[in-house]
């Protein structure tokens, strides 16, 4: 993967139509564990599981032509030992097609990210703030200020050691996040880190404005589709109870022509 060249862009994608518009325009489609809150409703990504990812990269997978497909390894499934990762890891590559698996950790996860490596298992590492861990983390805070900083350097070049083609770099100062970029040999991926970052992801629903009151800083939000889709289905209400819809061009006439019925 190309490291200080044109940014790599990387977008989250959890169903085939989202996957066929991400496919047109990014060089990654990530189906990440967010599918979870996003999809699911679920307040956070531990509940998230080995089936739930499966058939969400199914889907992603019937709508990818050119863009690289990764798929998380959810919460669970390659923490024990690096044989549980890699038997998890080479059933989510096997049931959806993906080129590669993501896992969260730094420098616990070295040796497992070493094992899946040498058993043929590209990795994408994530350090910096991790989901999965919210809850020894304190939170979704920004990872990495002061001493901390240290942690995550060492994190993010314990992985890269140990084979990980690329790092994701999340909710990490802007000048860490640089400097790791400038440190690592292969590509660092960018959600609210810096510009220097070898690429950047978003999450696709947030940047597509479709959640009214989760507003994170580091994500623009390119469109406001949760206020169309609204404001669409308001319309689609008035007009069924003012009985406007269907009007007649949305209806079959009781007509027969030559050769069938219209």
């Amino acid at each position: 993967m190309r490291k200080g060249q044109t940014p790599l862009v990387c977008l989250t994608a959890y169903t085939t139509p989202i996957a066929r518009l991400a496919d047109r325009h990014c060089d990654i489609v990530l189906v990440g564990d967010s599918v979870g809150m996003v999809l699911h409703g679920l307040s956070s990504t531990l509940g998230v599981t080995l089936d739930m990812m499966i058939m969400h990269g199914q889907a992603v997978r019937r709508g990818l032509v050119r863009a690289l497909m990764v798929v998380d390894l959810p919460f669970g499934s390659y923490e024990e030992s690096p044989e549980q990762a890699f038997r998890n890891a080479a059933r989510l590559m096997a049931e959806t097609g993906c080129a590669a698996v993501k896992l969260e950790g730094g420098q616990t996860m070295a040796e497992t990210i070493r094992f899946l490596a040498a058993r043929g298992v590209p990795v994408m590492a994530h350090v910096g703030l991790t989901p999965q861990a919210v809850n020894t983390l304190g939170g979704y805070r920004v990872q990495g200020r002061g001493d901390d900083a240290e942690r995550i350097r060492r994190d993010a070049g314990a992985v890269t050691e140990a084979g990980a083609f690329s790092v994701v770099l999340e909710k990490v100062p802007e000048p860490l996040a640089k400097r790791i970029t400038a440190e690592i040999a292969v590509p660092t991926i960018g959600i609210g880190a810096s510009l220097a970052c070898d690429g950047q992801i978003l999450v696709s629903d947030d940047m597509l404005g479709l959640f009214s009151s989760f507003r994170p800083k580091f994500v623009k939000r390119y469109a406001e589709l949760g206020d169309q889709a609204d404001a669409a289905i308001a319309a689609y209400a008035a007009d069924v109870r003012e009985r406007r819809f269907p009007a007649a061009e949305h209806l079959y006439a009781n007509e027969t022509k030559a050769g069938g019925v219209t």
